[in-house]
């Protein structure tokens, strides 16, 4: 029978504890990752929507679409969107104001 030794204090232990601590880390950051373009699935299901507020955004003069290969939304152009609509709430309203 083999035994293994789990002497916390053992350095070839933290060694591979720290490897599997790396990997594990590695593959959450990897199944959390956006690609450079999302489809109108993948925008409904990051912002938890339904295909009508879908459409709604889609169709917004301001909201950025690429309509050359279907529609597929820029990951890096819709971040700069939402930072700019938040912060025009936050200047032309009382939305995020605490009352």
């Amino acid at each position: 029978m083999l035994q293994v030794s789990l002497d916390l204090a053992n350095e070839e232990f933290r060694k591979i504890l720290r490897e599997e601590i790396k990997n594990a880390v590695a593959d959450v950051v990897r199944q959390n990752q956006l690609p450079p373009m999302l489809t109108r699935k993948e925008l409904m299901d990051l912002f938890k929507i339904g295909p009508t507020k879908c459409t709604e955004l889609l169709n917004r003069s301001d909201f950025p679409v690429f309509r050359e290969a279907g529609v597929l939304i820029p990951t890096h152009l819709l971040f700069k969107w939402i930072e700019k609509n938040t912060r025009w709430m936050e200047e032309n309203t009382k939305y995020f104001k605490v009352v």
